[in-house]
């Protein structure tokens, strides 16, 4: 997919992806007019960056947590950092106490829309196709 597309599927901006690029977050393959092509897996990875940058994890520590995006387990540091260690880790705690309290929101709205639902008189089913209402 081109550059524009995957601006407008992972809603950030075709600049920022550029950037990327350049940090070697993310690597396009290039097509013979030099337009950047990119793999559907990127969609992903870009909003996996998306949501670390967002937690405040510097690029230059993305790239190195680049492996632990993906399914492999083999991670190698050299030069491990305390301070670094602990500035991650209470990202994670962080992270940790946002998914709880999104989880319960999550229910929350999803009990909710099941009583609109039987006030509308609807099946209780309906309400169901929203997805889980308890953590997975």
């Amino acid at each position: 997919m081109r550059i524009g597309e995957l601006a407008k599927r992972t809603e950030v901006p075709a600049r920022m992806l550029r950037y990327y690029e350049e940090q070697g977050l993310i690597t396009p393959q290039r097509l013979g007019n030099g337009y950047r092509d990119y793999d559907e897996y990127v969609v992903d990875r870009v909003r996996q960056i998306r949501g670390l940058l967002d937690a405040g994890i510097p690029t230059r520590i993305i790239g190195d947590m680049l492996p632990c995006l993906g399914e492999t387990k083999d991670i190698v540091v050299s030069g491990p950092d305390p301070e670094l260690r602990a500035l991650l880790e209470r990202e994670r705690d962080r992270m940790t106490k946002r998914i709880g309290c999104l989880t319960r929101n999550r229910d929350a709205l999803s009990r909710y829309i099941e009583a609109l639902g039987r006030a509308e008189g609807r099946p209780s089913g309906v309400a169901a196709e929203m997805g889980p209402t308890t953590p997975s």
